[in-house]
């Protein structure tokens, strides 16, 4: 799994990118067009995986943004499950009847405490 970190600032109408701890550097006219650089680059360095990525302002003039390769957690565009499957194979099959068997008591416990028999209208 690997686990790109970039801190990002915008001057002068540009948006630039070095990556904290590493040598990966990027520089594009909008934000979206330096997330697409950085996810070619970081997947040039490690492509064990699914991709998910994260970009968060923390001022409008900075921002952090992270890729992460290979996770197999799920998260993101990805999905529990999907991302489970290839890496889990029988023991993520097993885990599904038991998580649809959790929400339904769950869904049963609600309606039982829904009803109490008296509104609060009344």
């Amino acid at each position: 799994m690997g686990v790109f970190t970039f801190v990002c600032r915008s001057s002068a109408g540009e948006w630039t990118a070095k990556q904290y701890e590493g040598e990966i550097e990027c520089s594009a006219a909008s934000t979206y067009e330096l997330q697409r650089k950085l996810v070619q680059a970081a997947v040039a360095c490690d492509s064990s995986g699914g991709v998910t990525s994260s970009f968060s302002l923390v001022t409008p003039n900075s921002a952090v943004f992270q890729v992460i390769i290979g996770g197999g957690g799920g998260g993101g565009f990805i999905g529990g499950g999907a991302a489970a499957a290839p890496a889990g194979g029988a023991a993520a099959a097993e885990e599904a009847p038991a998580a649809e068997e959790k929400k339904k008591e769950d869904k049963e416990e609600e309606s039982e405490d829904e009803d109490m028999g008296f509104s609060l209208f009344d």
